[in-house]
């Protein structure tokens, strides 16, 4: 199987100032390298579409996204994919999230995952609340920011444990330090497979449910560094629970044919 991932880099810039002389510096980082990583040990192919080239390079139909089995947004926000070339230059588009929720409603598999720009994002900026890619998730976003930090950890509590994700996968998840605050929406065909407990709330880590013909899952938290953990990331069920993912949203092209 084959997948898309969106995503997930990004650039920065750090100036030092040392007496009367200043230094500037860039850099680029991926956050991406484990999940891909991971991916494969299960044969699944990965192409990688940057965040500082989604608003080229993202696809812009059903036809171009429908090469791919599952499409994964992860840490990007929804103007970098709003805002493609037409739209800088001032001329009618494709509007790329329905684009992505017509890919589900036809069969494909979405996973929307978590980090300062997911969901809602941090400061309220990832901007998914009230989304065509919204209506395709089995969870909701909140109006306002979502990132939530817990440096002490939270732990992890597992819903439906005869769910086919969790399927090779034994033990208890290691801690996360932060999510994105959504809500579970509820609605038939949907489960919500993990959550976390924090100031008296629970709050979903993982849901999946089906829409159209096709799936759709949340994970709220990052696919690699920093809400997840070092222990998170050489737990031995990392990969299958990536692997399992990604195998699970794909079942929805599979029975659609």
């Amino acid at each position: 199987m084959k997948a898309l991932l969106a995503g997930e880099t990004f650039a920065s810039v750090t100036t030092v100032a040392v007496g009367s002389q200043v230094l500037t510096q860039a850099g680029w980082s991926s956050g991406a390298k484990a999940f891909i990583a991971a991916a494969r040990t299960g044969g699944i192919e990965i192409d990688h579409i940057g965040s500082e080239r989604c608003s080229d390079d993202f696809p812009q139909t059903v036809a171009d996204l429908a090469l791919y089995d599952v499409v994964v947004i992860s840490d990007v926000g929804a103007l970098t994919l709003l805002v493609g070339p037409d739209t800088r230059r001032g001329r009618v588009g494709p509007n790329r999230l329905t684009v992505i929720k017509d890919f589900v409603r036809a069969g494909g598999g979405l996973l929307v995952a978590g980090g300062y720009m997911g969901f809602q994002g941090m400061f309220g900026t990832a901007g998914f609340h009230d989304t065509d890619v919204e209506d395709a998730l089995p969870v909701l976003c909140e109006a306002g920011p979502d990132g939530v930090e817990v440096p002490e950890g939270l732990q992890a509590l597992v819903e439906a444990p005869d769910h086919a994700i969790w399927r090779g996968i034994e033990g208890p998840m290691p801690p996360i330090l932060g999510l994105n605050r959504v809500n579970f929406r509820g609605r038939p065909q949907s489960e919500l497979l993990a959550s976390c407990s924090h100031r008296g709330r629970c709050l979903p880590l993982l849901a999946v449910g089906e829409f159209g013909l096709g799936r759709s899952a949340a994970w709220t938290s990052d696919i690699g560094p920093h809400w997840l953990t070092e222990e998170f990331m050489a737990w031995a069920g990392y990969a299958p629970l990536v692997v399992n993912i990604l195998e699970w949203l794909a079942g929805g092209r599979e029975t659609s044919k």
